[in-house]
Parts: C-alpha cells; structure tokens; sequence
C-alpha cells in the first residue's frame, strides 16, 4: 500500500484504538508516524506479517490495513495483557479484534520467541517487524538471538527505532534520559520501562550479520510531531527519584546518575521536548 493510501486511512485507523478515548491527539500522532513507516516498507496485500513488540497495537493496526483482508499479522508480545495504562495491552487487543481489521491480526501475549515451544516453518512469513521496540530487549545478545531465531520463518526484516545521535540541542533532553536509563539497567537495577538496552544504529549494523541478516539501506525517519521525548523524560526521572531503584546500584554508579538526573532536570522543559529523530532499516 503506498504513502497517499495509508495517510488517507490515518485517522480512522488512530480512531479505532483504545488509547484514542483518552488521547485521540496523541494517538493520531503515533498512528501518523507508523502509517509513514508502513508506507515506505512497500509492504503488498495479502502479506503475511510477524510483528514483534506489539505493544498496544499501534503499528499491528497499520500492518493489517496494509497487508489488506487476504493477508494476516500476528503480533507478539511477551508481556502480560495486563500490562499497560491508562489501557491495558489486552484491552487494546480486544478493541482491535471487535474491528473490521479483527480478522487479519492474531495476538500472542506472554509469548516468549526465544522459548523452543514457538516456532514457524520456514517462511512462513514474507516480513518480520520490529518498531520501537528494541531497547526494551535486556541485551543485545538476547535482541541477536531474536534475530537469528526468526531468520529462517521471514525472508525481509523491517527495523526501526530511536536514533541516539541527535541532530540538535533541543534533543539532548531525550537522549539523556534515554542514557540515564540505560545505566541504571547496565548497573543491575532492573525495572519495567521502555529503556532497557539503548544502543546505536551502528550496535544494530555490527549486529545483524551474526544474526544471519544482510542490511540493505537505512535512513532516518521524522518524528517531530511525537511525544516519546517527554514520557521518557518523565520515566527517567521518576526512575532517579525512587529509593528502590537506586538502592541496588554501586555508590559511585548511583551518584552518576543523580548528577545526570539533576543535569536532566535543568535542561527538560516542563513539556514539548522534541524527540530524537528515529532510523529505518531493512534487511535480508
């Protein structure tokens, strides 16, 4: 489906979520920016999809309108449907499924790609997806090992996600939360955020060949109009400000990142942090 296509199908598609009901702003938004992405991916109808990292399905509903009433996405998430607020991920799901895009999707919550018990004969799939989500993996031996289990059941792989090189000051704000959080999982305090394991584009580049993929091009994507930089702004420093967290960390460690907390809080602004720009990539 092409980029004129798909922006026409932006704001029902961001209508039919359930996040629309509390932040239909916001969710235009985020619906716009995958739409964008979906679009450049080329993606036919009648594909077959594995999307990993679903989440509250914000991409899962434009890789179905996409891949059209003849193809099918199934979205995986190894978290519990439970997860998630204001609207839970199974709440997301359900309002998907009850839709006219319902038929082409099948969620797999708390399933585990890694675990020898899923598996897909060999091509099953003409894509695998990966958007937003790869920070969340706790290494990235266990992101290689994702890649190189799915290998053999896509024969294309679609990737995208923050870019940690910015592009101008008004970034900074971002990629220091971004980093903050980072360390602190790196230090052994482990907790349920987004940021788990930042990495660059070029970690990514040096990665998939062990993984058994070929990089065919990359280039960034727009996400101005996003507000990922504020909500990780605001889990950094929520994060910093818990006692639990810090507790577990090495003094010299835990004093870095309330030095950084403090840096960061000087230099957010209360909101509209512009996002760091994200990358694109597509493999073989």
């Amino acid at each position: 489906m092409n980029h004129s296509d798909l922006s026409a199908k932006v704001f029902s598609l961001a209508a039919g979520m359930a996040a629309s009901d509390h932040s239909p702003d916001i969710q235009l938004s985020q619906t716009r920016h995958r739409a964008g992405l979906v679009a450049n991916w080329h993606i036919a109808p009648g594909s077959n999809i594995l999307e990993l990292g679903c989440g509250q399905g914000d991409l899962t509903a434009v890789l179905a309108e996409a891949a059209g009433p003849q193809g099918r996405v199934v979205a995986v998430d190894v978290a519990d449907p439970s997860y998630g607020a204001p609207v839970t991920l199974g709440e997301s799901a359900a309002r998907l499924a009850a839709g006219p895009l319902g038929p082409r999707i099948d969620f797999r919550f708390n399933t585990d790609i890694l675990d020898p018990s899923v598996d897909f004969p060999e091509n099953t799939f003409d894509h695998v997806v990966l958007a937003h989500c790869s920070w969340y993996f706790a290494s990235l031996r266990q992101l290689r090992d994702t890649l190189a289990r799915v290998r053999p059941w896509a024969k294309r792989l679609y990737f995208t996600e923050w870019d940690l090189t910015p592009a101008s000051g008004d970034q900074l704000a971002h990629l220091l939360a971004v980093l903050i959080q980072g360390q602190i999982e790196a230090a052994g305090s482990h907790g349920q955020g987004n940021v788990r394991t930042p990495f660059s584009r070029e970690a990514l580049l040096r990665l998939l060949p062990e993984a058994g993929w070929t990089a065919e091009d990359t280039g960034l994507v727009d996400t101005e109009e996003l507000q990922d930089g504020d909500w990780e702004i605001a889990a950094c420093l929520d994060l910093a400000g818990t006692q639990e967290h810090l507790a577990p960390l090495p003094e010299p460690v835990r004093q870095l990142v309330l030095s950084q907390a403090d840096v960061l809080r000087a230099i957010a602004k209360p909101g509209g942090n512009r996002a760091l720009a994200a990358y694109s990539l597509t493999a073989h």
